[in-house]
């Protein structure tokens, strides 16, 4: 399953952007407002729980310098990657497009479709408000 989200202009330049989505207690502040739990493990994971929906960890899996940050599950339950794709529009300027890819069988990924197209959506939509 592949979702990803219309770019989102940020008023930041690219290396402003990457530094604020690399610092992981900004994930809070991007969250939605139905957020149940938020917690920074350490440097590098975080929990997360949406109102009715089981805990997420969250850990950065790879990163390139100003353009591109991925998040991964920690579990191998839930196999998938949140990628944040960074793009230069000028020195005081960038796009952000988010991008959740995840093996899922058919029943589960038409379950959890709309939810995590909703949850990365707000992600995006809140990132372009910092």
């Amino acid at each position: 399953m592949f979702i990803e989200t219309p770019k989102a202009v940020i008023a930041k330049n690219t290396e402003d952007t990457f530094n604020f989505l690399n610092d992981l207690p900004n994930f809070r502040l991007l969250m939605p407002e139905n957020i149940d739990k938020f917690e920074v493990l350490n440097e590098n994971r975080f929990l997360f729980a949406l109102k009715g929906m089981p805990e997420i960890v969250l850990e950065k899996k790879e990163q390139t310098p100003f353009s591109q940050i991925i998040l991964g599950a920690a579990s191998e339950k839930l196999p998938f990657t949140l990628t944040a794709d960074i793009i230069e529009i000028d020195a005081n300027s960038s796009e952000v497009v988010l991008s959740f890819k995840g093996e899922f069988n058919a029943m589960m990924a038409m379950m959890i479709k709309k939810p995590i197209t909703n949850f990365i959506n707000t992600l995006s939509t809140n990132l372009a408000k910092v």
